[in-house]
């Protein structure tokens, strides 16, 4: 009976060591965002430019959260389609008057200017997307013609 435990055991390890990447167990769906509406996400504001971005980078790294690639790889597709929409919210920026100097992070306290806390925003969202959608195991969004619905 005891080797037969054993046995057992081994296999199941084998079968364990076998796996390529993490094992799928389901996922917290309530962590899912709602994609029936276009709306931009709770604190960010379209008037303010970042809500077309935040929606934007949340449906392309829901679209693409199913990939094999790590994360972090998955999060910078989704920040690269999403282009358009980051360099409108950096031209209202631009517009304004000392927005082309740097300034201490409010985060970090580094140098830092208002381009790149749009782009390291825009970076930061769409990592924390894919990482979202894939431990929800959530839906992507609706697609027409190779594009996540929302997207402007």
């Amino acid at each position: 009976m005891r080797n037969a435990v054993a046995t057992a055991l081994c296999f199941a390890a084998i079968g364990l060591t076998a796996c390529n990447g993490p094992v799928q167990t389901g996922g917290n769906s309530k962590v899912c965002a709602d994609f029936k509406q276009a709306k931009a996400s709770p604190g960010v504001g379209p008037a303010d430019g970042a809500g077309p971005v935040d929606e934007c980078v949340k449906r392309w790294a829901y679209a693409l959260a199913t990939s094999r690639d790590d994360a972090e790889l998955v999060a910078q597709a989704a920040a690269s389609a999403c282009g358009t929409q980051l360099a409108r919210w950096n031209q209202q920026i631009l517009s304004q008057p000392g927005a082309d100097g740097e300034s201490a992070s409010l985060l970090t306290g580094e140098p830092t200017s208002p381009l790149a806390e749009h782009n390291r925003f825009t970076q930061n969202r769409a990592l924390f997307y894919v990482v979202q959608a894939r431990a929800g195991t959530c839906p992507a969004p609706p697609i027409t013609n190779g594009v996540p619905d929302g997207v402007s």
